[in-house]
């Protein structure tokens, strides 16, 4: 499991021209899934995103994490996160999740984050267009890889 974090002072996403999701202050994920991803990897990293110390303390020091600071999270599909790009210039989804097993596991991240802070979503598989403004800039890559 890959999740791209960023801080962000406000973040939305919009499908068909409507907004179907949209925080102030806190973290846009971008989520992604492959093959043997599990409910560790899950909880693995609703642990690493809620406890990402990245948010500024009453110093200037980025020493908060995004619950400290009352912030919520938008979090958006994103299969492309396991794009393979070493041969040629198309980039190979061969290890992304299918559909099917991804949305499930998309479904239930988001469902477990959710009971410990304010999560908005885009639509999976949906064509999506996401508007943010990044905070620092401050982005972070987590992957799940080896934590089994």
């Amino acid at each position: 499991m890959r999740v791209v974090v960023q801080r962000v002072k406000k973040s939305s996403v919009s499908v068909n021209k409507k907004v179907v999701g949209k925080i102030d202050n806190g973290l846009m994920i971008l989520v992604g899934f492959t093959y043997n991803d599990n409910i560790k990897d899950l909880e693995y990293m609703i642990k690493k995103v809620l406890n990402l110390r990245i948010f500024d303390d009453e110093n200037g020091v980025m020493n908060k994490n995004v619950l400290e600071v009352g912030g919520s999270i938008l979090s958006i599909s994103q299969f492309t996160l396991y794009a393979d790009t070493k041969k040629g210039n198309r980039p190979s989804y061969i290890k992304a999740l299918k559909s099917d097993e991804a949305t499930i596991l998309y479904n239930k991240f988001n469902e477990l984050l959710s009971e410990k802070i304010k999560v908005e979503t885009g639509i999976f598989g949906a064509e999506m267009e996401v508007s943010l403004i990044n905070d620092g800039p401050i982005t972070i890559i987590l992957d799940s890889e080896g934590i089994k």
